[in-house]
């Protein structure tokens, strides 16, 4: 393989991500009008979400099973023209229940690049970091173009046309990636798929102790990410005082630090190693989220809030290094089943990171729902300390 075309392969791996994220973003600035004209509460809204966010989790160790017997070129493919036909009868959909069950397909169709493309790309680069780190990029850049654009369809159009969004990205992309794409050969064309689901290598693979302390690392971050996602501006409104637009604009830098660093720092672990990246990101976590805590209730104001915030960004953005240390961790033959099983454990476990942040916030405030995500990266920090201090080997 040439590397011109290798570089074809990533660049179209990471729109193809975008095209999936593009979709699922669209939904959350429209969520008031969805809820008005079904005339149903927010949380009926909020199920479909929960639902699109648990199905994308679950979709992610099938798609490796799937993309190592049918190859991982059609399994992106169906990924993409999945998030396209789910965008578009999400738009048409004539009920609320309706709504709910084609934003749970959204969710698991779009659930089933990303595992498989990483794979893919560990074939075409020596350098996985700095691939990954790319291509992990193109879900912060949908974060950043997506819900704006979306809202502005919206307020004018009405929610449905924000919905076609995901279509209008979707189509493009999977006409792109089918035309310069190459056909790619399986690992596993003949083995059963019930032998791929069988339980106790299942077991086996997640309970290796570094396959284990990886996935805690990568939960922890999952468990964060999951909770900024959902609530930081909700923070910075409630907590920091700030005004709805400038929290939007702190919202937007967080998404383009995140985006932007991503390939920095999967470079930066192809040559300093996995941990040290890794272990940087927590430590810039444990002073972002300090940070917008600190600003909050000592009323700093939005330049402090502004700083901690790309704290946040830069703290976000451990999915290069650590997800670059599975795939050191895994062999051939089995990163792609493999990587989409701790795939599928650390996300479903960090997915309850909205639901306790938004408890906590209930109970106790928003800075001290924020401290806990201090004390998560903290946790997360002194655990990658540790195993190189004392060197465990993990």
């Amino acid at each position: 393989m040439t590397r011109r075309y290798a570089y074809t392969v990533l660049g179209l791996c990471t729109l193809a991500f975008s095209a999936t994220m593009v979709a699922r973003l669209a939904i959350s600035p429209v969520v008031p009008l969805v809820a008005d004209d079904f005339g149903v509460s927010y949380g009926t809204v909020g199920l479909a979400l929960s639902g699109m966010w648990a199905a994308y989790a679950l979709s992610q160790f099938p798609s490796g099973v799937l993309g190592e017997r049918y190859g991982e070129r059609r399994i992106i493919l169906v990924a993409v023209g999945a998030t396209a036909v789910a965008a578009l009868l999400l738009a048409l959909s004539p009920s609320v229940w309706a709504f709910v069950a084609f934003t749970v397909l959204l969710g698991a169709g779009a659930g089933l690049h990303y595992s498989v493309a990483t794979t893919l790309l560990t074939r075409e680069f020596d350098d996985i970091g700095r691939a990954i780190g790319i291509h992990v990029s193109g879900g912060p850049a949908a974060g950043l173009l997506a819900p704006p654009a979306a809202a502005l369809v919206g307020a004018r159009y009405g929610w449905r046309a924000a919905m076609l969004l995901g279509v209008l990205v979707a189509v493009p992309v999977f006409a792109l990636f089918a035309w310069r794409v190459r056909p790619t050969e399986p690992l596993r064309p003949d083995q059963a798929l019930a032998d791929r689901f069988a339980l106790a290598p299942l077991v086996e693979l997640v309970s290796r102790p570094p396959i284990a302390y990886t996935t805690g690392l990568a939960m922890l971050g999952a468990f964060a990410w999951q909770a900024t996602a959902s609530f930081l501006p909700t923070f910075l409104t409630d907590a920091a005082g700030l005004s709805t637009a400038a929290a939007s604009l702190l919202f937007s830098l967080y998404f383009l630090v995140h985006g932007g660093l991503q390939p920095v720092l999967g470079a930066i672990s192809d040559r300093l190693g996995r941990d040290v990246v890794a272990t940087l990101t927590m430590v810039t976590g444990v002073l972002g989220y300090g940070g917008l805590v600190y600003a909050a209730v000592a009323g700093l104001g939005l330049v402090a809030l502004a700083t901690a915030t790309v704290g946040v960004g830069v703290a976000m953005s451990w999915g290069a290094p650590v997800q670059s240390r599975f795939m050191d961790l895994l062999g051939d033959a089995e990163r792609g089943a493999g990587f989409g099983l701790v795939r599928t454990v650390y996300m479903v476990l960090g997915a309850s990171g909205s639901v306790i942040v938004g408890t906590v916030s209930d109970v106790a405030g928003w800075t001290v729902a924020f401290g806990l995500l201090t004390l998560v990266m903290a946790i997360g920090a002194s655990a990658l300390t540790a195993n190189r201090v004392l060197r465990l080997g993990l």
